[in-house]
Order: structure tokens, then C-alpha cells, then sequence
């Protein structure tokens, strides 16, 4: 990487020198936006069928009781503890002429595609062969997802110090994320029909590897031409332990991390007990099960662009209160939900009906209010990022990847001890005992409504910062 990247042949010729991508107008700004956009497609599809499908995966296809499964993805990810800082700082020291972050993006497109679509295999032998196998694969797969996402999330605090950008560069992030959870969730719904076909989550792992690639590269290609000439991190010199200290004596920072654990936390748990809580709990069939998502997807695409209005016009953490109350309500109806007629259609009788609309406003709500956790923390961590001298964003963006795994990894294990103690058994399907239902009800209710509470808890004060055009 000594020769300088040929410049790219399109791009307007404003954008070759450009130190803030605030600057950029017209065509050269929407290549931005629509690449900052893409590069968040892949990596979130991967991310969302892992949220929904991966703990189903290793019960109903690979056979695991929940409890090794729960295990499978904490102790998997505790490989991030070393990685995601490992990481961090090397591509903060990461000194070229392409800059510190595009050469972690390219370099790891292609293995982070086959690793994600190996994670989806089933390898043979006992349920102890498979655990191991389990975890290998995870590693590694994490480990490149880790040198794709952390560097290009530590872009948005460097292409721009305009406040209402970089929100805008999250909204646009989160939006291909979640249109690319939206394909994920549709691959789903016409694949993943029988949770018990091994196969056919592979063919889903293929397809969402392909696609993460690609859009990997894509996305690494269209901001090239602005992160050649961005803000870079500072050189840091002094020990290991200050440069640690000193990103953990930033008391923005450490606000703002909190509330990321809460809410994705609250948001893992419900994710992953959403796909037993709707056949279980409320009865609903098996096919019904997985399209039922499509809702909770749109709307939480619709609340992107909500709070990403309501940010501009009256501040960040006012839209993470509009949307934690929603979000909270829809705990509360997820509660008390009645569960429709299994001898019936869904909508086969005016009472299966009712309960249906009803389920559908509470996964919207919930849409809503959990798009908070996708934009806010976010956009908030470059304000923490300039309240360092040095801004390392590859430190700071590292700790909340690497709190975000460590925590939903503890999260998902306790899930999965739950169900356990509950007496809850894939093999059971609608059959499982009242404890059961109550623990599944709980993961849809009490409990991440509690970690969004504490959330709101955590933002009290955080200072305000007037809206920039």
C-alpha cells in the first residue's frame, strides 16, 4: 500500500481535497449518504438473521438443548473481549495512503462472506462436536465481521463534525440495515418454513454471505474518494493502560454505551423470543410465524426517518424518550396479549381476527420505539468521540461493538437458562408447561421494558447541543 489509490473517475472533482463531508453538495453527497448507506446492508442482514434465527438454529435444526445454545453464543463472542479493542487500535494506528480504515474493509469483505455462511452449517457427531465446531466458526466469522463493521462505524465520527450529517449518516446506515434485515426476513419466511431443515439455513447463510461481500466492496468503494482526505485519529502516544483510561474517564462516552447495552439488550432478547413467543404463547402457526416480522422491520425503518425529524427539530434525546415510551407500551401489550385459536385460521373468526390486529399494533409500536436503539447511541457517539483532544473514534467505536457482543452474548445465555429452568423444549412446538409461557412472556415484557426504563435513566442529563443545518 505504498502507491497512491487511483482517483476515482466520476466523482466530482470538489470531493478529491474535501477535509468534512459537510461540504459536499449534489451528486458527490448522495454518493456518500447511499454508500454509507449500503455498508450497513450486508453486515445487518447477517446480524438480524442471527438475532432471529441463530438460537432457533442451534435448538430445532442442530439439536442443542437451549441452554447449550445460550452458551454457544456467550462463549463465542468472548473472543470479541480481545478482538474488537485488538481491532480498534490497530486501525487507529493503521497509517496509509488509503487512509486507516478502507484497507480493513476491503481486505476482509470476501472472508467475512464465507465465514457468516459457514456459521449455518451443521457439522456431524455428538452435541459436544457440535458446540466446538459452533464456536470455532463463531469466532472466526465475528473476528471479520469485526474488521468490516468497526472501521467503517469509526467513519461517521471522521467524514464530518456536523452534528445533523452524522445523524444523517446513521439514518442512512440503519436504513440499508434494515431494508437488508427486510430481504433477510422475507428469505426467512419462504426458506426457514421448518425450523428443523438443516439445509435449508444454509442456503439462507450462502445467500446472506454473497450479499454481505458485495456490499462490503460496494460501500468501500463509494466513500473512498471522501475518506481518502477525512479526519484522521491523532497520533497517540503514552502506555496501553492511559490511552484505556483515558477513553474510560469519558464520562460522555460511558453514558453513552450505557444506554447502547440497555436497549440492544432489551432489543436482542426480544428478537430472539419473538420467534417462539408467536407460536407458543400466541398460537400462531408455524408460517404465519416468520412473515409476522415484516411489521416490526417497516416500522422500525419508518421510526429511522421519525427520529431522525424529531433529532433535528428538538434534539436526539428527545426522540429517544418519544420512542422508549412507545417502545414500552408495546412491552406492556406483549404482557397481556391473548393468544388466538389454534383450531381456527388467524383470520378465520372475527375473535382470531381481533387478536391478530392486536399483535400487529404491538409489533409496530415496537418497531417504532426500537429504532431508537439503531440511531440515537450512534449518532451521540461522535459528541463523546470530540470530547477526546486525540478523537481515536477506532478505540471508542471498538468498546461499543465489543459492549454490544459481550453484553446480548450474557443476555442470550441467561435467555436460554430461562427457558431451561422453565421447562421449556423445542420438541414440545405449542405444548410447553405455564412455566414456560410465563418466562417467554417475560423476555417479551417486563424485561426489556425494565433495560429501556434504565436507559432513559442513564440520559437524564446529557447536555444539549443546539441543531446544525
Amino acid at each position: 500500500m505504498t502507491a497512491a489509490p487511483p482517483a476515482p473517475s466520476r466523482m466530482p472533482s470538489q470531493a478529491h481535497a474535501v477535509r468534512d463531508a459537510a461540504e459536499l453538495r449534489g451528486a458527490a453527497r448522495q454518493r456518500l449518504l447511499w454508500s454509507y448507506g449500503i455498508g450497513d446492508a450486508g453486515t445487518g442482514m447477517t446480524a438480524s438473521l442471527i438475532g432471529f434465527y441463530l438460537f432457533v438454529f442451534y435448538t430445532s435444526a442442530a439439536g442443542l438443548p437451549a441452554w447449550l445454545a445460550g452458551a454457544v453464543l456467550m462463549v463465542g463472542r468472548l473472543w470479541d473481549g480481545i478482538n474488537d479493542p485488538l481491532i480498534g487500535w490497530l486501525s487507529d494506528k493503521t497509517h496509509t495512503r488509503w487512509g486507516p480504515r478502507l484497507p480493513w474493509i476491503f481486505a476482509s469483505a470476501v472472508p467475512l462472506g464465507i465465514t457468516m455462511a459457514a456459521m449455518w452449517w451443521v457439522p456431524p457427531g455428538n452435541q459436544w462436536v457440535k458446540f466446538i465446531v459452533f464456536i470455532l466458526i463463531s469466532a472466526v466469522a465475528q473476528s471479520f465481521y469485526t474488521a468490516v463493521n468497526l472501521p467503517y462505524t469509526a467513519l461517521a465520527a471522521e467524514l464530518t463534525g456536523n452534528v445533523a450529517l452524522r445523524t444523517r449518516l446513521n439514518t442512512a446506515r440503519f436504513t440499508g440495515s434494515i431494508i437488508a434485515t427486510l430481504v433477510g426476513v422475507v428469505l426467512g419466511g419462504l426458506l426457514l418454513q421448518d425450523h428443523s431443515k438443516a439445509g435449508r439455513f444454509l442456503q439462507v447463510g450462502i445467500l446472506a454471505g454473497g450479499i454481505v461481500t458485495v456490499s462490503t466492496l460496494l460501500c468501500g468503494w463509494g466513500l473512498a474518494p471522501v475518506a481518502l482526505h477525512c479526519q484522521r485519529p491523532q497520533r497517540q502516544k503514552g502506555t496501553t493502560r492511559r490511552l484505556l483510561g483515558r477513553v474510560w474517564s469519558n464520562g460522555r462516552f460511558l453514558r453513552v454505551i450505557g444506554l447502547y447495552l440497555l436497549l440492544w439488550c432489551g432489543l436482542q432478547i426480544m428478537q430472539t423470543a419473538a420467534l417462539i413467543y408467536l407460536p407458543v404463547v400466541l398460537r400462531l402457526p408455524q408460517s404465519w410465524s416468520n412473515w409476522i416480522l415484516l411489521p416490526f422491520i417497516v416500522s422500525t425503518l419508518a421510526g429511522l426517518w421519525i427520529w431522525n425529524g424529531v433529532s433535528r427539530y428538538s434534539g436526539r434525546v428527545r426522540a429517544l424518550q418519544l420512542g422508549s415510551w412507545l417502545w414500552i407500551g408495546a412491552c406492556a401489550l406483549a404482557m397481556v396479549l391473548p393468544p388466538l385459536n389454534p383450531d381456527v385460521a388467524p383470520i378465520g373468526s372475527p375473535g382470531n381476527s381481533l387478536r391478530l390486529g392486536l399483535l400487529i399494533l404491538t409489533i409496530v409500536l415496537a418497531g417504532l420505539g426500537a429504532s431508537t436503539a439503531y440511531l440515537i447511541p450512534w449518532s451521540l457517539l461522535p459528541d463523546a468521540i470530540d470530547a477526546d483532544p486525540e478523537k481515536p473514534a477506532g478505540q471508542y467505536s471498538a468498546w461499543m461493538v465489543l459492549g454490544q457482543k459481550l453484553c446480548i452474548s450474557v443476555a442470550l445465555f441467561l435467555f436460554g437458562n430461562l427457558l431451561s429452568l422453565s421447562g421449556y423444549q423445542a420438541a414440545l412446538l405449542g405444548d410447553q408447561p405455564l412455566s414456560a409461557v410465563v418466562a417467554i412472556r417475560l423476555s417479551m415484557g417486563v424485561i426489556p421494558a425494565t433495560l429501556v426504563v434504565l436507559g432513559l435513566v442513564v440520559m437524564r442529563r446529557w447536555p444539549h447541543r443546539p441543531p446544525q443545518p
